[in-house]
């Protein structure tokens, strides 16, 4: 109902709309309009209340409420439903309840802040209020689990991409799912799925992005590793229509990838955009950690790296983590 208010208020712009007016259209009481107006007057929105007139919406904040983001869309069936969160503890946990109680797909979880943002190996994510992207989006696909992935590299490059449509900054990708910005990391993507031996019940893509957030709202811990759009463009830019751009992109490469069964086509822009090719790295894993040159990406998203004895070993993105010898990346 909130989206739907707000959807009126828009359609009215610069005019008052009264209370009795949304209250018959929309087929509430006039007080459930008033509790509706002040949540989103709560969310930033700046609405004018008169007596006798009305409410006339006089400014509108950097909002990721479902109505603000669709009406941008250009999408099939991603962004077909977005489920719109003040706070959740991650958007992956939710979407993962969520899951067991059937979903439509491409459904989108959009948080305002996570609690408990999460991101690869356990590792803790910062996710501050209004400051960054924090959503997750739900798949049915129906592809083997071993292929699942492939969906983690195809993600990053919507997202690389519609960073850059967005704004004008140049992001690089760090195999398999990280996007950096002079050597730092701006977005973690995380996939997970439940699944049965042969079949996938779902397929959630999580993505975190720090867009924008101050320097000084990082940890001390974390200066030398992250940073934000805000930081490298010096500037705030619209969340909004960075989603918009992200689930646009998303949408075109995941379909591409269903209709062919492969990630062949994007793999030539994944490593253009590679942040690691080329480069001598660590390779983390639980049970070892090794050196060598990272040398090509295979059609197969596949890292292809050469150890220091010359032989050519093929890592498979999975509970690895890839790092510079003398720093991030």
């Amino acid at each position: 109902m909130r989206d739907r208010i707000l959807k009126e208020l828009k359609n009215h712009m610069g005019d008052y709309v009264s209370g009795e007016e949304l209250s018959n259209k929309l087929q509430v009481s006039r007080t459930a309009v008033w509790k509706y107006i002040n949540q989103l007057k709560a969310s930033g929105y700046v609405i004018d209340s008169q007596t006798k007139k009305g409410y006339k919406l006089l400014e509108s904040p950097d909002s990721l409420l479902p109505y603000e983001i669709k009406e941008s869309l250009n999408t099939d069936f991603v962004g077909g439903e977005i489920k719109f969160l003040e706070e959740v503890d991650s958007t992956n946990l939710y979407a993962k309840r969520m899951a067991e109680d059937g979903f439509s797909d491409g459904t989108v979880i959009i948080a305002d802040e996570q609690l408990k943002g999460k991101g690869r190996l356990g590792r803790e994510w910062v996710s501050p209020k209004g400051k960054g992207i924090w959503m997750t989006i739900m798949l049915k696909p129906g592809i083997n689990p071993s292929h699942a992935a492939k969906v983690t590299l195809l993600a990053a490059c919507a997202v690389n991409k519609a960073i850059s449509e967005t704004c004008g900054i140049d992001t690089r990708i760090k195999w398999p799912n990280d996007i950096v910005c002079n050597g730092k990391k701006l977005c973690g993507i995380l996939a997970e799925m439940g699944a049965e031996l042969d079949e996938i019940n779902y397929l959630i893509v999580g993505i975190g992005i720090n867009v924008n957030i101050d320097k000084d709202e990082f940890p001390e811990e974390l200066h030398s590793i992250a940073t934000s759009i805000k930081i490298e463009k010096g500037m705030d830019i619209s969340r909004k229509t960075l989603v918009v751009n992200i689930l646009n992109n998303f949408e075109a490469y995941y379909k591409t990838f269903l209709q062919t069964g492969s990630i062949a086509g994007f793999i030539p822009e994944y490593k253009e955009k590679s942040a690691i090719i080329g480069k001598e790295v660590s390779i983390i894993s639980s049970t070892q950690r090794f050196t060598g040159k990272v040398l090509d990406i295979s059609a197969e998203g596949q890292l292809l790296v050469e150890l220091e004895d010359g032989t050519v070993k093929e890592i498979i993105s999975g509970e690895v983590s890839i790092r510079a010898k003398d720093g991030y990346i």
